[in-house]
């Protein structure tokens, strides 16, 4: 294999020189700079990309921290960092953490170790510590969708408690007169997010009653079990806000075997606006969040910071917009 003393030795020239030239960096005059080129060229000379690593601490590869890419929000945000980062000529590493906080630091500790660049976190786990160990050891870094609460890091996200309120009004513009809610995990700022705002819109109202908010767990399976238990308290609901597509998915195959129509009797609203909501029957109507745009700017962002075009923290909060499918209908008071 062909070494940087090969063509420093070719071309007349220093080691130093050289490396000014496949850097960029330092005076090398045009002359020199051109015959190191084409010695370059004829010995078909490549760069010991682990070396330079090694040397630069910089391995051009970011990681995502997912709490489980079978959720097709997930996948959808993987694609675009991936995306968007190798336009830029950065690989990037995918890292499931179940939403396990041990398996989350146990990724953060070995990518430090392997010279990571900086990490996007999708998942809920990221504590105080963790954070604290990313900034002392100079790692940047891009939550999303769940901010931690605490500084020192960039958060991209979506209106969580405005779509709620879409989602809401829209059932309600509908014509649903009782309208119940499927949340999602409370631990996780976008669920709490949107029960706040299905809450603002509901409470006062004469038919609200806290037996209309069920856990769902952002689940297909979640979705299921919380209509059983909403229509066994409830069976004069007719509208559902679901805090995610999943949910809504879950609710709907329910709601089917239940031999409850949707959406004549229920109508029925999710959350995210991913592709699966198009493949049930019928079509869910839902409140999309740029999921494309979301992890496109995180992995932008973060590799601006990576190569030090920029040292600002950002928090973004992205529009949504309602998406209405067949699952909602406007019916007749």
């Amino acid at each position: 294999m062909t070494t940087i003393r090969d063509v420093a030795r070719e071309a007349g020239v220093s080691v130093a020189t050289v490396s000014r030239v496949l850097n960029g960096k330092g005076y090398v005059n045009l002359e020199t700079e051109a015959r190191v080129r084409e010695v370059i060229r004829e010995l078909d000379y490549r760069p010991n990309s682990v070396a330079r690593s090694l040397s630069s601490r910089k391995t051009g590869t970011i990681a995502v921290i997912l709490p489980d890419i079978m959720n097709p929000f997930f996948s959808e945000l993987a694609r675009a960092v991936e995306d968007t980062a190798r336009s830029r000529g950065f690989t990037v590493i995918i890292c499931n953490s179940d939403d396990l906080d041990v398996r989350e630091k146990s990724y953060i500790k070995v990518l430090h170790q392997k010279y990571i660049d900086g990490i996007i976190f999708a998942s809920s786990t990221l504590g105080e510590e963790d954070l604290e160990y990313m900034i002392r050891h100079h790692i940047p870094l891009v939550v999303l969708d769940r901010a931690p609460g605490q500084g020192g890091c960039s958060v991209i996200r979506s209106k969580n408690a405005e779509g709620a309120k879409l989602a809401v009004q829209h059932l309600l513009d509908s014509g649903c007169r009782k309208i119940a809610h499927i949340a999602g995990p409370q631990e996780l700022i976008t669920a709490r997010e949107r029960l706040k705002g299905y809450r603002e819109m509901v409470e006062g109202r004469p038919w609200f009653e806290e037996s209309l908010i069920v856990p769902g767990h952002f689940s297909i399976a979640g979705g299921k079990g919380a209509v059983q238990a909403l229509l066994e308290f409830h069976p004069d609901l007719d509208g559902i806000f679901a805090g995610n597509d999943l949910m809504a998915v879950g609710a709907l195959k329910a709601l089917h075997r239940m031999g409850v129509k949707v959406p004549e009797e229920v109508s029925l609203c999710g959350f995210d606006g991913v592709g699966a909501a198009e493949w049930t029957e019928p079509e869910l109507t839902t409140i999309a969040q740029p999921i494309y745009e979301i992890g496109a700017r995180a992995a932008l962002h973060l590799i601006d910071r990576v190569q030090e075009k920029t040292d600002e923290l950002v928090d973004l909060e992205l529009d949504i917009h309602l998406i209405q499918r067949h699952s909602t209908r406007r019916r007749r008071n």
